[in-house]
């Protein structure tokens, strides 16, 4: 192996080498699986809890608007904090103002006082909250773990997302629907203490080298070494091409009635099926550690991603073309085609789990550690900000088109515009990881 390359593994299992070597990355990687049930269990109780306020679906997604610019502002903000203070103290601060915001979501709903603005202003601080920490996160395990083990790193918190999401959900609806809102944020209080022990354990890490203090010229800094970092500026104009064009989840409603058949349950389907797919790329991650040409990776992973999008589309423009009726009752769905749409979402889940990976492992291994908590703040802004510019691109397309059209030729701007960032950027596609360059 080089000294600071890929790791040479045979297993393709995940490689758990990361949670044996080092304790620090253990306990908070621990203590992120545990309490992010529990967050992503409370993010569906507040839809819920608003739905039940106002029987109205524009009022449920408002929470998501509400949240954004406030998210957009933290991942900025905290990525300066995350440069300019000790790494342990901020994820600390913004941990426990998660938690607090959580304990009064509990306190609300078991006094019966909750109402739709108290959500929409703790589900912002708890958004807010968890932005921040996650950026802090981010810029943390370079100090914790060597950088032959970030990869591996990745893929086990790509494990983490996964069970997050999809436990997360399904216990929410379970506990609101058995115990009520008042429980179920109550779990969520309990859990969150993981956290806590997981940060609370972790030494003191001050950034390295010259530090700013919070402000705009902290942020100019980051944003002109951005500009002076081809092959990270790269990373993120792939990521921001797949996320808005690949992005069909506002479809799937519509193609529960309209094409597909079958509901909500079709919904629910589609909606899982890219989550097991990025799971089942974490779980199955153990050579990734072999790469070192990690540019060439992301890309020609995007690209794959764009080409599991295309074929749902195309899944979809069949299934429209055959006038199969269907309802939104089961036995009338077409299962045939929402099998194929779901396997094609499960490969798009899978290229996205591998090229994230990668991405993860650029940002923190070829940025300056003074300088990763701003640039993660920025990769926070694109992963934040890109998935709803690609709602609004499908949504704007399917009212002038069929609904299979986004998909299709969104999938098709992918490949091709990453194929174009390949060949442009030249220390993109010669980018080795065992000499990490920005």
């Amino acid at each position: 192996m080089t000294p600071g390359g890929p790791v040479r593994r045979t297993s393709h299992f995940a490689d758990l080498t990361p949670l044996r070597e080092s304790p620090a990355f253990a306990r908070l990687w621990a203590g992120q699986a545990i309490s992010g049930i529990g967050s992503q269990m409370t993010i569906v109780a507040v839809g819920l809890d608003i739905y039940r306020l106002t029987s109205s679906t524009l009022a449920v997604s408002g929470v998501a608007l509400f949240a954004l610019l406030p998210m957009i502002v933290a991942g900025l903000y905290g990525g300066m904090l995350a440069d300019a203070f000790d790494r342990r103290k901020v994820a600390l601060i913004a941990a426990i103002l998660a938690w607090a915001s959580t304990a009064t979501l509990a306190a609300l709903a078991w006094f019966g006082a909750d109402s739709v603005l108290a959500l929409y202003a703790l589900a912002t601080v708890n958004a807010v909250a968890a932005t921040v920490i996650q950026t802090t996160r981010s810029a943390i395990y370079p100090r914790i773990l060597p950088r032959e083990l970030l990869p591996a790193a990745a893929a086990l918190n790509g494990i983490t997302v996964g069970v997050m999401v999809t436990a997360g959900p399904a216990l929410a609806g379970v506990l609101v629907a058995t115990v009520g809102f008042g429980w179920t944020y109550s779990i969520d209080v309990v859990l969150f203490v993981s956290a806590f022990v997981g940060i609370v354990s972790l030494p003191k890490i001050l950034p390295e080298g010259e530090i700013h203090r919070p402000g705009l010229e902290s942020l100019r800094e980051g944003f002109a070494f951005l500009k002076r970092a081809p092959n990270i500026r790269a990373s993120f104009l792939v990521d921001i091409a797949a996320m808005t064009f690949g992005q069909p989840r506002v479809l799937f409603p519509a193609l529960g009635v309209l094409i597909l058949g079958g509901g909500p349950i079709t919904v629910g389907i589609l909606t899982a099926a890219t989550a097991v797919g990025s799971t089942l790329a974490s779980v199955f991650s153990g050579r990734l550690g072999h790469v070192r040409m990690q540019g060439k990776a992301i890309a020609r992973a995007v690209q794959l991603y764009g080409l599991f999008v295309a074929a749902f589309g195309a899944v979809i423009l069949v299934a429209a073309l055959s006038g199969t009726p269907v309802t939104q009752e089961l036995v009338d769905a077409n299962w045939p085609a929402i099998v194929l749409a779901s396997l094609a979402l499960v490969g798009s889940g899978a290229a996205d789990e591998v090229s994230a990976i990668f991405r993860s492992t650029m940002l923190q291994t070829a940025v300056p550690d003074n300088m990763r908590g701003r640039l993660q703040g920025v990769f926070t802004v694109v992963v934040t900000g890109g998935p709803r510019v690609g709602d609004l691109y499908v949504g704007a397309l399917s009212v002038v088109a069929a609904l299979w059209f986004p998909p299709l030729l969104g999938g098709i701007v992918i490949v091709v515009v990453v194929g174009l960032i390949l060949r442009l950027v030249h220390s993109f596609r010669a980018y080795d990881a065992a000499d990490p360059k920005p």
